[in-house]
């Protein structure tokens, strides 16, 4: 008895019984003393000339009912107590059957429920009315399409974690057991090989803690005031080599008197980092990096816009929604050490989210694209 079902059908049956049993009380009450007075006002008005000369006996009588009166109050009695039972009948009848209208889609929830408990997230319950059950079994689908959608990147995340990690440490391993067999001389030059091949394997590894703790919401910053143009120059000096090496152009259109944010500045210097490195790589030799910052109006709140412009080779459209997926490269044909680890895009994406900002992108093949980071601002406090 502790199904809703049987609650509702009960609770309605009861509602119902209750009903009926005051109405043919109550009818039969009053059809009763009314009938009674009914008959007595004709008696009376028949009788009423030869009233004076009755005997006391037949006054005694006046105004009862006779046989015939009493076998119609009965038939009528009767009638209205089928008519109860009639009715109640069908309210048991509807209560039961709109208690599994309800019900029933809630058991449907809770089978599909407990197949996502038992890690089966391919679940959806039918909708079929526009009610409260209705709009619960929405969101169920929604939340179980979610589920399942979180729970295949997880594996694929899993996945490429694993591919990522035995790729460095297969050469490692390779590298050293050939030289411990004799077969590979320990040279100054495979030895410094090695030794970037660590540094690519341990600067993944923190990558991939810095990812996980941001998308948690757990990363620790060290939140002070931070000049965003000073900090943008700073990376360009730094990435200069490297853009000297493929002779890229890296021009700075910085606005001036640009107001400052509030942030953790060596977070705000890794989005920097990432992103020209980004537009570094896939830009062709002798071609130009832009880099530019603005002060924008944005939802009655003022926003640091930072822009990264390259004129590469850009990205395909169906890529767009995915680039700043973990691991996930529009060329496949890249390896690991032209084309990344994967990870750069996704830790600026998680880096922007977690100091209250947001990143876009836009790209045009063939002409190149364009990374704009938004920052909340912080006006500058005065000497």
């Amino acid at each position: 008895m502790n199904s809703i079902i049987y609650r509702i059908t009960g609770l309605m049956f009861l509602a119902v019984a209750i009903t009926v049993f005051l109405l043919i009380y109550l009818a039969n009450a009053q059809m009763t003393d009314l009938f009674q007075e009914y008959v007595t006002i004709q008696q009376m008005e028949v009788h009423h000339s030869i009233m004076t000369h009755m005997s006391p006996d037949f006054q005694e009588q006046t105004g009862m009912m006779g046989i015939s009166e009493q076998n119609f109050l009965t038939s009528v009695h009767q009638s209205l107590i089928w008519v109860g039972i009639a009715i109640l009948i069908v309210g048991l009848a509807a209560s039961y059957a709109l208690a599994r209208s309800i019900t029933t889609p809630l058991r449907k929830l809770s089978a599909a429920a407990l197949e996502i408990e038992r890690g089966n997230f391919a679940q959806k319950v039918p909708i079929n009315s526009k009610d409260e059950v209705g709009s619960l079994a929405l969101i169920f689908n929604r939340m179980a399409e979610t589920l399942d959608s979180n729970n295949k990147l997880r594996q694929q995340f899993l996945a490429n974690v694993a591919h990522e990690l035995r790729t460095p440490l297969a050469v490692i391993q390779g590298h050293l057991e050939g030289m411990i067999d004799g077969i590979i001389e320990p040279t100054p030059k495979k030895l410094s090989s090695l030794h970037e091949e660590a540094v690519r394997l341990s600067r993944l590894i923190k990558d991939l803690k810095d990812l996980s703790l941001a998308e948690v919401r757990q990363l620790s910053l060290e939140v002070r005031d931070v000049n965003v143009n000073h900090t943008l120059e700073k990376t360009v000096y730094m990435l200069k080599p490297l853009a000297d090496e493929k002779k890229i152009t890296v021009k700075q259109n910085l606005m001036v008197g640009l107001p400052a944010i509030t942030a953790d500045a060596d977070r705000i210097s890794q989005i920097f980092y990432n992103l020209i490195t980004n537009a570094i790589r896939y830009t062709s030799v002798g071609g130009c990096v832009t880099v530019s910052t603005e002060l924008i109006q944005y939802a009655e709140q003022d926003w640091i816009k930072i822009g990264v412009a390259d004129n590469g080779p850009g990205i395909n459209e169906k890529d767009l929604p995915f680039i700043f997926d973990h691991f996930y490269r529009g060329d496949k044909s890249r390896d690991r050490k032209s084309g990344g680890s994967g990870l750069g895009l996704a830790i600026v994406k998680q880096l922007t989210e977690i100091h209250g900002g947001k990143v876009q992108v836009e790209s045009v093949m063939g002409k190149g694209s364009l990374f704009c980071v938004l920052l909340p601002a912080k006006l500058m406090k005065k000497p």
